[in-house]
């Protein structure tokens, strides 16, 4: 076996490790955290902010990797390196080849970060895998073809509208993940969705689901009541955001401003407390921006207020016909 590989073994110690990271007293770690035991931290830099991730007890970075990238394996690999030197520590590939991509890049380093993955095409949207028993046929092919022996996080891409898909393939996932966390194939478990209302639902009658991903934009803000955070926190459910930047509709040509825009947008997310923003980073000058915006102060003044609110309105104006659905996330 490869030295380089972590073993199902190491998988079960540092399972065991997450969990007692909160009870040697773990909170939100950053710039103005009290001293505290960071040793428990995977990959921590002092430069960098670490949030814990839910009812999985990882200590997860405050701004992480996401898998849509349009860099290849040489340019993935050096940002997965510039990652790991900044601190972050959280990788989340969402297709077959991301997932082979960024195992690559990080082989011979696998212990600096937490690798989520997912087959979306051949998971739940499409109907033949809507079973445990496919489900995890695709899994252990995955696992193969990326050369690894289990995924920190296994999280199954649903519709994009969630709520299409019947009680009984929820069953079959769901089934499927805890599965795979019983065999030692996956640390731990959740699902992707763009529908907001069904993760309320889905939380509560699945308590085995530790982890979700859904849309958060520089658009996005708690819901005044029947905010989805509110079951989050109820049944302790970590969350990611993705499409931070609303699927790059936030951007323009001057790539001085995109930069500006863009610790703008992680500040807000940060600042609102909500979710651990997953941002697509196509440059290690990406990653050198975000991790700046986590060492830069949260609250907008005045001026950035009013900067990101005509940059959202551009957004708005300029979202592709099959990113409209992001405007039903105002409130979350």
């Amino acid at each position: 076996m490869d030295n380089n590989r972590v073993t199902r073994r190491q998988f079960m110690r540092d399972s065991a490790m997450a969990a007692a990271g909160v009870a040697a007293g773990l909170g939100v770690i950053g710039q103005n955290a009290k001293a505290v035991n960071t040793s428990r931290i995977l990959n921590y830099n002092p430069n960098m902010e670490y949030r814990r991730l839910g009812k999985t007890n990882l200590m997860v970075s405050a701004v992480c990797l996401g898998g849509h990238s349009r860099s290849n394996q040489a340019e993935r690999t050096e940002i997965v390196s510039r990652c790991i030197d900044a601190g972050i520590n959280y990788v989340d590939s969402c297709s077959r080849g991301e997932v082979i991509r960024d195992a690559k890049a990080l082989k011979g380093r696998r212990e600096k970060m937490y690798m989520a993955l997912s087959h979306c095409g051949h998971e739940v949207r499409e109907k033949e895998y809507r079973t445990t028993k496919k489900l995890m046929e695709v899994l252990d092919g995955l696992l193969k073809e990326s050369n690894q022996e289990y995924t920190d996080l296994w999280r199954i891409t649903c519709y994009e509208p969630g709520g299409r898909h019947s009680f009984n393939t929820a069953c079959e996932f769901v089934g499927a993940l805890e599965k795979a966390k019983k065999q030692g194939k996956a640390r731990f478990i959740g699902f992707s969705t763009h529908d907001r209302r069904w993760i309320k639902f889905m939380i509560e009658y699945f308590p085995e689901v530790e982890v979700i991903l859904f849309p958060f934009t520089t658009m996005s803000k708690r819901a005044p009541k029947d905010s989805v955070f509110e079951a989050l926190k109820k049944q302790d459910v970590g969350a990611f955001g993705i499409k931070p930047f609303a699927a790059g509709s936030l951007f323009r040509d001057d790539r001085e401003e995109n930069y500006k825009r863009a610790r703008l947008a992680i500040r807000y997310i940060l600042h609102s407390n909500t979710v651990i923003p997953i941002p697509g980073l196509n440059s290690v000058q990406h990653v050198d921006n975000v991790a700046k915006a986590v060492m830069e102060r949260r609250q907008l003044d005045l001026k950035e207020k009013a900067e990101l609110d005509n940059a959202n309105k551009q957004a708005l104006a300029k979202l592709p016909s099959n990113y409209q659905w992001l405007r039903n996330w105002e409130y979350v």
